[in-house]
């Protein structure tokens, strides 16, 4: 056995069991040059939050890094979420990925069909506040810069990004993967991102494969449209034509290498641009 499938086979049960058996392309990203790991902070209505989170070991004199919020797809902060977090520390950040489900339950020992309840009673105002601790608790470390935020999501976190940068005034940028646009509101999750539009302020990235069945390209279309309807010219979607769903996700078959890392050179490159 090679030492990735030595590590891969290790880690399998950091994964959701929706997403087994776990693909041989698996990214792991080490923590050499690095501090990360698993830590807590306290959401508005006072329940503690876990999260993992990852920071360069060593900062510059009087510079800290910006912060970058790492949305969970629907299977919850598992190893390759983590791995996300320790990439973008690799690049300079303060990544941290909160457990957004922790009052509803955990989705890391279900099966597809027991996570999407668990899932649909996530309130979207939870969400936004639970980020927002997220930020102050990176920012409470002294080891980051909370005028300098930033958010990715996959899937599930794809669509929480739009919403979050309708809900931050403050957010310098933003990088939405395969998010959902469209839905049937629910007091729980009352708009959908393109209801959303005229709300986002910070420069959104949208990154988005043309044979995802859950996503259809007339979705698409008409968030570009509510986004040009409300004036927004700071917003991009990407579109790329040979992906489907989970593009990014390397533990996965959907796993587009070409379209995933360019994804995320752009990804980095929109950031820096946009002050994050």
């Amino acid at each position: 056995m090679t030492r990735r499938t030595v590590l891969t086979t290790a880690m399998t049960a950091g994964f959701a069991l929706a997403v087994q058996p776990v693909s041989a392309e698996t990214v792991i990203t080490d923590t050499k040059g690095l501090t990360a790991g698993m830590t807590k902070f306290k959401g508005a209505d006072g329940m503690e939050v876990p999260a993992y989170y990852a920071v360069p070991a060593k900062l510059a004199a009087g510079r800290k890094p910006p912060i970058v919020l790492v949305v969970q797809e629907i299977f919850g902060v598992h190893e390759h979420i983590k791995d996300v977090c320790r990439r973008f520390a690799k690049q300079g950040y303060f990544a941290i990925a909160p457990e957004l489900y922790v009052r509803q339950g955990s989705v890391t020992d279900k099966p597809m069909n027991e996570i999407f309840p668990v899932v649909a009673k996530v309130p979207d105002a939870q969400v936004m506040t639970d980020l927002d601790a997220a930020v102050a608790y990176a920012a409470s470390t002294g080891k980051a810069d909370a005028s300098r935020v930033a958010i990715t999501g996959f899937c599930w976190g794809g669509r929480v990004v739009w919403l979050y940068a309708a809900h931050n005034p403050k957010l310098k940028a933003g990088a939405a993967w395969y998010g959902r646009l469209v839905g049937q509101s629910n007091p729980l999750q009352p708009k959908s991102p393109t209801e959303l539009a005229d709300k986002v302020k910070a420069p959104i990235l949208g990154l988005y494969g043309a044979k995802d069945k859950g996503i259809p390209l007339e979705s698409i279309d008409g968030m570009r449209t509510a986004l040009n309807a409300a004036g927004n010219t700071k917003c991009e979607i990407i579109v790329y034509p040979d992906s489907e769903h989970g593009f990014h996700a390397d533990y996965r078959p959907s796993y587009n290498e070409k379209d995933a890392k360019d994804g995320f050179t752009k990804l980095l490159a929109w950031f820096k641009k946009n002050g994050a």
